[in-house]
C-alpha cells in the first residue's frame, strides 16, 4: 500500500471520529445550558473550550452560545465539526480507490449537505446539526466495517479512529473532573459517550462516580471505553507488522500504546479517580507519541528524485 493512501485513510478515521465526538460533547453541553439553571453558562463554556484546546481569550466570548460556533461552525480549523468533516472529505478523495463506493457516496453527500446544516436560518436547532453528524458518522463507521476488505487500508482507518477516540474520551473525562457539567456530571459524561444505557445494563444500579469512571476507562466490552480503544489500536498495529523478534518490541508505536494500555489495565481500582486529571494527561501524551511514531514509520515523505551534475 502506498504511504499516501495509508495516511489518507488514517486521517479519514481520525477526522470522522473527531467530528462525531465533538458533536456528542456539544449536544450534551447545549442541553445542559438549556435545562440546568444552577450551571454557570459562561464558566462551563470557557472550561469546555479550554478542554477542547481552544483558548478562551482568542474568541473573547461573552455569550456562551459563541462556544458552539467556536467548536462547531468554524470552517477554518480542523478541530471543529465543520472543519473535521471537510478534512475527512479531502482525505477520502485522496484515497478514493481504497474505500467503497457506498462510503464515498455517504461522505460526499455529507460534505455537500454541510453548508445547509451550518445555516442557522434553515436548521431549527444546534441539536439537529449534532444529531445529523452523529448519524452520518455512525453510517460511515458501519459501511467501513461492512464494505471494506479488512486489509491494511481498513486497519489504518480503524487505527486512526481509535487513537482519536482515546483522546476525545480523555477530554470528556477532563470536563467531568473539573466540574463543567455540575451535579449530574457523571450521567452527562456517560450520555456524551452513548454509554448511559450500557452502564445501567452492566451494573444494574444508579450512576456511581467510581463505577462510571471505571466503565469509561477500563471496560473491555464497551467500544467507546479508553481501554477498548487502546486495545483495538494496539491490535491494528500488531496486524500491520506481525513480525516480533525474540527480544523486546522494535515498533515504537506499538511499544508506546502497549505501555499506556498496561498502565491503565493494571492500575488499582481504588485509586482510579484519585489522580484522574494526571492519568488522562498521560494517556493523551501517549496517544500523541503513538501518532508521531506511526507517522514516522509509515507516512514518511521523501524528496523527489532529482538529477545532479
Amino acid at each position: 500500500m502506498l504511504s499516501r493512501i495509508a495516511e489518507a485513510l488514517y486521517w479519514l478515521g481520525r477526522y470522522l471520529e473527531r467530528a462525531e465526538d465533538t458533536a456528542r460533547i456539544l449536544d450534551v453541553h447545549y442541553h445542559l445550558l438549556l435545562e440546568e439553571a444552577t450551571v454557570d453558562a459562561a464558566d462551563a463554556s470557557s472550561a469546555l473550550l479550554a478542554i477542547m484546546g481552544v483558548p478562551f481569550p482568542l474568541y473573547g466570548i461573552e455569550d456562551p452560545n459563541q462556544a458552539l460556533h467556536a467548536l462547531a461552525y468554524d470552517r477554518t480549523s480542523p478541530s471543529t465539526i465543520a472543519g473535521a468533516i471537510a478534512a475527512a472529505w479531502e482525505n477520502a478523495r485522496s484515497a478514493r480507490p481504497a474505500i467503497s463506493s457506498e462510503m464515498w457516496e455517504v461522505l460526499n453527500a455529507m460534505f455537500l449537505t454541510l453548508p445547509a446544516m451550518l445555516d442557522e436560518d434553515t436548521t431549527a436547532t444546534p441539536h439537529a446539526l449534532f444529531g445529523w453528524v452523529k448519524d452520518r458518522s455512525a453510517v460511515m463507521a458501519g459501511l467501513a466495517d461492512a464494505t471494506m476488505s479488512h486489509d491494511d487500508g481498513w486497519r489504518f482507518l480503524v487505527l486512526g479512529r481509535n487513537l482519536e477516540r482515546v483522546d476525545m474520551t480523555c477530554r470528556l473525562l477532563k470536563a467531568r473532573s473539573i466540574g463543567v457539567w455540575g451535579d449530574q456530571g457523571w450521567v452527562t459524561t456517560l450520555r456524551c459517550c452513548s454509554a448511559h444505557e450500557a452502564y445501567l445494563r452492566t451494573y444494574q444500579r444508579a450512576v456511581d462516580a467510581s463505577l462510571a469512571g471505571e466503565f469509561l476507562l477500563l471496560d473491555r466490552l464497551f467500544p467507546r471505553s479508553v481501554f477498548c480503544a487502546l486495545n483495538t489500536a494496539e491490535r491494528c498495529l500488531a496486524e500491520l507488522d506481525p513480525s516480533i523478534g525474540r527480544a523486546g518490541q522494535s515498533d515504537e508505536a506499538r511499544r508506546t500504546i502497549g505501555r499506556a494500555r498496561a498502565a491503565l489495565e493494571f492500575a488499582p481500582l481504588s485509586s482510579l479517580l484519585d489522580d484522574l486529571p494526571e492519568r488522562l494527561a498521560i494517556l493523551q501524551e501517549r496517544c500523541s507519541e503513538t501518532a508521531a511514531a506511526v507517522a514516522g514509520r509509515y507516512f514518511r515523505h521523501t524528496r523527489a528524485v532529482e538529477w545532479s551534475a
